[in-house]
């Protein structure tokens, strides 16, 4: 039973069929909930339905701008950088090579098309890509695969990378 107005709060999330999170109480007993919740495999399994949905919007939204002969390429990396508002460039570089191989599928992504893909969007391109690329790799954010040599055209989001980006659409 709902707590009465003005009583205490409630967190209700309901990710498809199978997850519901419903707290409710004074301030202090839904933030311990909370945090415990957060900790759980219920969260998890949540927080990577939501991720899956917006991929899965993402796609959609690529797949019907194909379809209607929109300019999908440039619009769509705006609208993702827009979006989650990520004004920093690194940031925008990572979001680009997410992009690309997440939403275009391109594994192999050389300089000049990573920065066709800010000028398609209307963005500066990076003076210095290689730079960026080099320090989001030190950070952890951006791996090689071993095959690759070393070439920063094949770079790909870790897991921390995905998780910054994450951090980032969420502030």
């Amino acid at each position: 039973m709902p707590p009465k107005e003005g009583s205490g709060s409630r967190i209700y999330v309901r990710v498809g069929e199978n997850i519901e999170i419903d707290v409710a109480g004074a301030q202090s007993k839904v933030d311990s909930k909370l945090l415990k919740i957060r900790k759980g495999e219920a969260w998890s399994h949540a927080i990577a339905k939501v991720r899956q949905a917006r991929e899965n919007a993402i796609s959609a939204a690529v797949e019907a701008a194909k379809h209607s002969g929109l300019p999908e390429r440039g619009s769509a990396f705006k609208a993702l950088v827009d979006n989650c508002i990520l004004t920093k460039k690194p940031d925008q570089v990572l979001a680009a090579i997410h992009y690309l191989r997440d939403v275009e599928g391109i594994n192999d992504s050389p300089p000049r098309t990573i920065n066709n893909l800010f000028i398609d969007a209307g963005m500066p391109a990076p003076d210095n890509l290689s730079l960026y690329l080099n320090r989001l790799r030190e950070r952890g954010f951006l791996t090689i695969p071993p095959s690759a040599d070393e070439k920063n055209r094949y770079a790909m989001l870790t897991p921390e990378g995905r998780a910054h980006l994450d951090k980032r659409a969420n502030t």
